[in-house]
């Protein structure tokens, strides 16, 4: 299938491309502000399917709006008109249509020009009118109040927030990708209307967002990851990420080192536990303790030792020889005091996972021998 893509380069373009392309679709027809008029005309004529997300939303002159917005989609349309395809055709508006503004009249009106050409070829059109859009690859300090709070937080450059009441209605990149996807298929169209809503839609404050966003930055130092099951902040979270400075990828942590090797704290969260990395040179045994309610799960990921239990209480030891060549979790259950010993010749490197993060007012951690 030839598909045609205007805005190609843009923001919704760009990110819609790109999947495209990872779903297997390498006829695309990408039309943006350097595309020539012939190639424009050309590509009109070999479209089977036409996304048209190119527009102006930000000139510099109201008049800007007409041309870019209006006259564009009407000289697409007429160029369309003569393609013996009748190619379907998905229009990005957007929710200022609603509204009486130069932007949104402009959008208005390329939307009576869409529902015509679909009514005049008998053709599926199906017109977006778009909340905000969020996600990577969105230019910062332009349209798009998340890429610069993301782009700002990032680099501690301060953020202004007028009204923190401010509610937005939001839409994820990679949910408005899928939904113009499924369009490719024919049966994914209203026959009722031309009228379409992407979902799912989030509405979030501007003072939570800005709060949001900070915990973000924050969560390098204090360990924390966000809550993933919640679907909006998990998005959010990604997005955030796609703004970090391309210097600024990594971030140390504190290692906790001594002459028995070194204990390091990778993760932390209030109800998923922490996750740590333990390095013990050769020969060292550490641990010979055991909780009343802390649980433990050790994964040995370099070298090779053993992880040694006693049941409070009992004589019995119990062996678990574990290392490199076969990865295997070992739970560490309560009531059994427990060691691990390096039996190497190298380094050992084991990760730990415990049910919650290390309280030293109350650390459930006694001492005893195996």
């Amino acid at each position: 299938m030839k598909i045609l893509v205007t805005g190609a380069n843009g923001f919704l373009g760009r990110n819609l491309v790109e999947q495209l392309r990872n779903q297997g679709y390498d006829e695309l027809l990408l039309c943006d502000r350097n595309t020539s008029e012939s190639e424009l005309e050309q590509f009109s004529q070999e479209a089977e399917f036409v996304y048209h997300l190119a527009g102006v939303n930000r000139p510099k002159k109201e008049t800007e709006f007409i041309k870019g917005n209006t006259e564009f989609t009407e000289k697409l349309l007429h160029l369309l008109n003569e393609n013996p395809n009748n190619p379907a055709v998905m229009f990005a508006s957007s929710v200022q249509a609603e509204l009486s503004n130069p932007y949104g009249e402009s959008k208005k009106k390329a939307e009576s020009f869409v529902q015509a050409y679909g009514e005049k070829n008998q053709t599926p059109v199906a017109i977006y009118r778009f909340p905000n859009l969020f996600g990577k690859w969105c230019k910062p300090n332009y349209n798009s109040v998340i890429a610069t709070f993301c782009h700002n937080i990032a680099r501690d450059i301060p953020v202004q927030v007028n009204n923190t009441e401010t509610e937005l209605t939001v839409a994820y990149i990679d949910d408005v990708v899928k939904e113009l996807i499924s369009l490719l298929e024919k049966s994914s169209f209203n026959e009722t209307s031309v009228l379409y809503e992407i979902t799912p839609t989030y509405k979030v404050k501007l003072g939570e967002l800005v709060n949001l966003i900070n915990t973000f930055k924050e969560s390098r130092n204090d360990l924390s990851v966000p809550q993933l099951n919640q679907n909006l902040t998990k998005k959010m979270y990604s997005t955030y990420l796609s703004y970090l400075p391309e210097d600024d990828f990594s971030y140390d942590l504190t290692m906790h080192v001594d002459d028995r090797g070194s204990f390091t704290e990778f993760i932390r969260t209030p109800d998923r536990g922490q996750l740590s990395v333990n390095i013990s040179k050769p020969g060292i045994v550490k641990g010979n303790h055991w909780h009343h309610t802390k649980n433990e799960k050790f994964l040995v990921v370099s070298g090779q030792g053993v992880i040694r239990f006693r049941k409070i209480g009992s004589d019995n030891i119990i062996e678990y020889f574990v290392s490199e060549r076969k990865l295997e979790v070992v739970d560490i259950p309560v009531g059994y005091t427990h060691n691990i010993e390096n039996l190497g010749e190298s380094n050992m490197v084991t990760l730990m996972w415990v049910n919650e993060p290390f309280d030293s007012q109350h650390p459930d951690t006694y001492y005893t021998e195996v």
